[in-house]
């Protein structure tokens, strides 16, 4: 657990010693967000959030795996290498789009680009468990879904963007539970990843949370999600547990419920997939009458009770 332990907080005190230094620089490199009629904050905020998170999580998984290789935590670090680069490549497309601006089409082929580095590297649903048949490989549908799957999550995380602190709270939530079941599962790299993500949103929420003084961006959204859905694919999918399809569809429900819907919408008034709205769940929240806070607040507890959810189903073997 001393392993865990220290990647956690390297991961919370240098996300929350950058950023700072990332928010100060924002207005030199463009990655600014200014209000606009769809959006609910009212000053131009920067977003560059997501270089603090990058290398909060970064530097504490380096360091997590070399502590845990010290005291004989075996840990396959290729699929973590492929998560980093794959990451790294989501995250600088993210980037340049917080700052200049990038087309939707382009920035799915840099996803998918991204996807495509961290199969290379081994992350990929293999299998699915079942009540009825048990284990089901997945052979050539392996690719697809799972690249189906880091791609949509990329995008969910991003869709929930809307609020301060809200995409970052989501994270460190789903992060933390599944954590606890990739540590029920024995599963430590997996392990490792969720709790440096978790430290990473933590240490970020500090400047995020309402009133935010810096956002995260398409950068850190999408790195997030990317990072997220990656790390359940090494942990519970990789793993033999009855319930292992559903868990991180319960742990990730609300972000996964919001972009069916998005997509739902939008199909139905026959617009494109891409175009903004402000038909969130975070928008009918406010429109219900609920504060930003409350709104994220109310978020957050549905996430955690999701959570608890989750594990419970973990528990029963």
């Amino acid at each position: 657990m001393l392993t865990f332990f220290a990647t956690f907080l390297i991961a919370l005190i240098l996300t929350i010693l950058l950023t700072p230094m990332v928010r100060s620089f924002a207005p030199e490199i463009g990655a600014v967000d200014r209000p606009a009629a769809r959006k609910v904050h009212t000053q131009s905020t920067p977003r560059t959030g997501g270089i603090a998170i990058f290398f909060g999580f970064s530097v504490a998984v380096l360091f997590g795996l070399l502590i845990g290789a010290e005291h004989g935590i075996k840990i396959n670090p290729h699929p973590i290498l492929g998560i980093l680069l794959g990451g790294s490549i989501v995250l600088l497309a993210g980037l340049l789009d917080d700052m200049r601006g990038m087309k939707p089409m382009a920035k799915l082929v840099w996803q998918i680009i991204g996807a495509s580095v961290a199969i290379y590297f081994g992350v990929e649903i293999s299998f699915v468990t079942n009540p009825l048949a048990g284990v089901v490989p997945l052979g050539l549908v392996a690719v697809p879904l799972t690249l189906v799957w880091l791609v949509g999550m990329t995008n969910a995380v991003n869709l929930i963007d809307g609020l301060d602190g809200l995409a970052s709270g989501v994270t460190l939530i789903a992060a933390g539970t599944l954590f606890l079941v990739a540590l029920r599962t024995h599963q430590p790299g997996a392990a490792l990843l969720m709790l440096a993500v978790a430290g990473a949103a933590l240490g970020f929420l500090r400047y995020n949370f309402f009133p935010a003084s810096i956002f995260l961006g398409d950068s850190g959204s999408y790195f997030l999600g990317f990072v997220l859905a990656a790390s359940a694919i090494i942990g519970v999918f990789k793993t033999t547990l009855v319930v292992a399809l559903f868990l991180p569809l319960i742990v990730l429900a609300v972000p996964i419920f919001d972009t069916a819907f998005a997509v739902f919408r939008r199909l139905k008034d026959r617009r494109n997939l891409f175009a903004a709205d402000n038909r969130h769940i975070h928008h009918l929240l406010l429109r219900a009458g609920l504060s930003q806070r409350e709104a994220v607040l109310s978020i957050y507890v549905a996430c955690f009770f999701l959570g608890i959810l989750a594990l419970f189903m973990a528990l029963q073997r």
